[in-house]
Formats: structure tokens, C-alpha cells, sequence
């Protein structure tokens, strides 16, 4: 048996990858992130994540108010080699330029959100909350599977803006008020 060959655009240039490079790299999978100059490849998503996306998505966009836009895997460029994807973004409805943009800049975005998954525990809980607050980003979901159920953190930046303190644990129905005030009823997912 034999393997096939590595694609070219694995391999880092000197200096690594930037930003930038997300959008010209040919053949590179969806959904790919930058973290500190590597590419972030992702493997396919479970049903707990998408569903949980898809109740959250709903809800957020029926309630969001008018100066603002829910959006999903979209990435948000923070500097040259910090290129993350939030599974989820609301953001000021003037970020939403054009249909082929496909990133955002942290003065765009009012939340980020992220479903924990296996493969991605630590970047999801640690690393990106923390580029996230470096950012500026004012609000952090984190989603977490608790014995099989979503349970919904939410998070505020601290005022030095080095992190975010922990505003809020939901399970079932979420009833929230920041950064809009909206009901998420995760039961919705036992209906999908």
C-alpha cells in the first residue's frame, strides 16, 4: 500500500503561514483555522455539534436586533498568524460587507462562540478564548456535552481585557440577556 503525497500547501513557508494565506492556498480543506502560524485542520463534526449549532443559530437570529447579524463558521483574522473559526459569531450588521468575504476583524464581532469537541478540547476551552479576549471580544460562549446534554457557559471580557470571567451556566432553556436578550431552548435538539 502506498501513500499518497503530502499536498503542497502543508508544508509552512518560511516564517510560517499568515492570515492572509488562508484565502490562496489552493485545495485547502473547509473550515481550516490559524493558530499561531499552523494550520488547523478539522475533523467532521458530530451530531451533538451541529444540532447544538443549529438551535443555537435559530434562536440567536430570530432575537438579535437590527444592528446586528448571527453568522456561522466564518473566521475572525486577529493578526497575521491568528486566523481562528468560532462556530458561531454575532456581529454588527455593518461587519456583513459582501457574500464572498470570508473573514471578519475583532471590532466586528460582539460574540464568539465555540461546541467543545473531543479533537479540539483544549484549543476550544484555552487557547481561542484567550486570542479571543487578547482581541478584545466582549462576549465567550463555550458549549460543553454534559452527559449527553448541552450545557451552555457564558463569559464576559474581565476589565483588563486579559480574559473573561464566567457570567452565567445554562442547561434546557437558556434564558440570556447579553449581548441581546434571547431564549435558548436546547430540548429543541430532542425534536431535530
Amino acid at each position: 500500500m502506498s501513500l499518497a503525497p503530502v499536498p503542497e500547501w502543508m508544508f509552512p513557508p518560511e516564517g510560517g503561514f499568515t492570515a492572509e494565506d488562508l484565502d490562496h492556498l489552493p485545495d485547502l480543506p473547509p473550515h481550516t483555522e490559524l493558530i499561531d502560524g499552523s494550520l488547523v485542520l478539522v475533523s467532521p463534526q458530530a451530531a451533538f455539534h451541529a444540532l447544538v449549532l443549529f438551535v443555537m443559530e435559530h434562536a440567536l437570529h430570530h432575537a438579535a436586533p437590527p444592528h446586528l447579524r448571527v453568522r456561522r463558521e466564518m473566521t475572525i483574522t486577529l493578526d497575521d498568524d491568528q486566523r481562528p473559526e468560532p462556530d458561531l459569531l454575532v456581529i454588527h450588521a455593518n461587519a456583513a460587507r459582501n457574500l464572498p468575504q470570508t473573514t471578519f476583524v475583532p471590532s466586528d464581532v460582539v460574540l464568539a462562540a465555540e461546541v467543545v469537541s473531543p479533537e479540539s478540547r483544549s484549543r476550544d476551552r484555552k487557547r481561542k478564548p484567550m486570542l479571543y479576549a487578547e482581541a478584545g471580544i466582549e462576549h465567550f460562549w463555550l458549549i460543553e456535552n454534559e452527559r449527553g446534554k448541552p450545557v451552555l457557559y457564558t463569559h464576559q471580557i474581565n476589565d483588563s481585557s486579559d480574559g473573561y470571567d464566567q457570567t452565567g451556566r445554562h442547561e434546557g432553556i437558556a434564558r440570556l440577556g447579553e449581548p441581546f436578550p434571547v431564549e435558548i431552548d436546547f430540548g429543541e435538539i430532542d425534536r431535530l
